[in-house]
C-alpha cells in the first residue's frame, strides 16, 4: 500500500495521502483490485465517469424527488474518477494519454455538476460563476506546472473534492425538499462561488510567491 500511496502522490503534485485522503485511497484501491483482475482499463473507467456525470443532468432537471438520483450519479462519477487512477497504478498502466483524458473528463463533469445545481432550481448566474471559478482554479494550477512547478502549491478550500461535495450535497437537498429546491440550490451555488473565489485567491497568492522568490 505504501508504494501505491507514493505512486498516487507522484501523480498529484506530491500531495500527502494522509488523514481523510489516506482513508479514501484505501477504499478506492480496495474497489480497484477486482477491476484490475477483470482487465478493466483505466481509460474505460474514466469515460464511464464522464458518461455518469453527464447523465446526472437529466434527473437534476426533472423536479420532484429526481434530484436525489442526480446527487447519487454525481457521487458515482466522482468515485469512478478516483477508481481510474487507482486501476492505472495497480495495473501499471499510467500514461500521458490517460492523464490527459482524465483531465478533460474531470473538467467536463465539473461543468455538469454546476449545471445540475442550476437545473435543480439554482440561480444560473451563481452556478455559472461557481463552475467557471473551478475551471480557473485548475487552469491556474496547470499553468504553474507548465512553468516548472512540480508540487500542487497549496491545498485550497475549493479543490475538486470540495466542488463535487457541494454540488452533490445541495442537489440532494433539492430532492429531499423539492418545495424548497430553488433555495437549496441557490445556497449551494453561492457556496460554490465563494469557495471558488477564496480557493483561487489562495492558489494565486502561493504561486505568486513561488515564482517571484
Amino acid at each position: 500500500m505504501a508504494d501505491q500511496f507514493e505512486a498516487w502522490s507522484a501523480l498529484h503534485g506530491d500531495a500527502a495521502p494522509t488523514g481523510v485522503v489516506g482513508g479514501w485511497l484505501r477504499f478506492v484501491y480496495l474497489l480497484a483490485r477486482p477491476l484490475v483482475r477483470l482487465g478493466v482499463t483505466p481509460n474505460a473507467i474514466t469515460v464511464a465517469g464522464l458518461l455518469v456525470g453527464v447523465a446526472a443532468l437529466v434527473p437534476a432537471g426533472a423536479g420532484s424527488r429526481w434530484p436525489l438520483l442526480a446527487s447519487a450519479l454525481i457521487g458515482l462519477s466522482a468515485l469512478l474518477d478516483g477508481l481510474d487512477g487507482a486501476v492505472a497504478v495497480l495495473a501499471a498502466r499510467v500514461s500521458p494519454l490517460g492523464a490527459r483524458l482524465d483531465h478533460i473528463c474531470d473538467r467536463i463533469t465539473e461543468i455538469c455538476f454546476a449545471a445540475s445545481l442550476g437545473l435543480a432550481g439554482g440561480s444560473w448566474f451563481w452556478c455559472a460563476a461557481g463552475g467557471l471559478l473551478g475551471l480557473a482554479h485548475e487552469a491556474t494550477r496547470s499553468w504553474a506546472r507548465r512553468r516548472g512547478m512540480t508540487s500542487i502549491g497549496v491545498v485550497t478550500v475549493s479543490e475538486r473534492p470540495t466542488r463535487v461535495l457541494v454540488a452533490a450535497m445541495f442537489v440532494f437537498a433539492a430532492g429531499v425538499y423539492p418545495q424548497s429546491a430553488e433555495l437549496w440550490t441557490f445556497v449551494g451555488a453561492v457556496v460554490l462561488t465563494v469557495a471558488g473565489t477564496i480557493g483561487l485567491g489562495q492558489l494565486v497568492f502561493v504561486l505568486r510567491r513561488a515564482f517571484t522568490a
